[in-house]
């Protein structure tokens, strides 16, 4: 992809954890996206050590698109 259409072009992953966190709360981004690390005793340095798992690339899309859908649409 492009980097000059791509809405995630140089925000980094723990910037789009905090970034939903502030507007979601846990509470509710486990409710959007099922994962044991928003759910279960949830912080920012157990998410960042999952999703950039890379069997986990499924979730990191998730929250990627979460994001994008949240703060890139106009």
């Amino acid at each position: 992809m492009d980097n000059n259409n791509n809405p995630l072009h140089g925000i980094k992953l723990k910037d789009i954890v905090e970034k939903l966190v502030e507007h979601y709360g846990w509470e509710e981004l486990g409710k959007k996206i099922k994962i044991n690390c928003f759910n279960n005793n949830p912080h920012v340095k157990a998410s960042l050590k999952f999703l950039r798992n890379v069997d986990h690339e499924w979730a990191r899309i998730k929250v990627e698109n979460l994001y994008i859908d949240t703060f890139c649409k106009e």
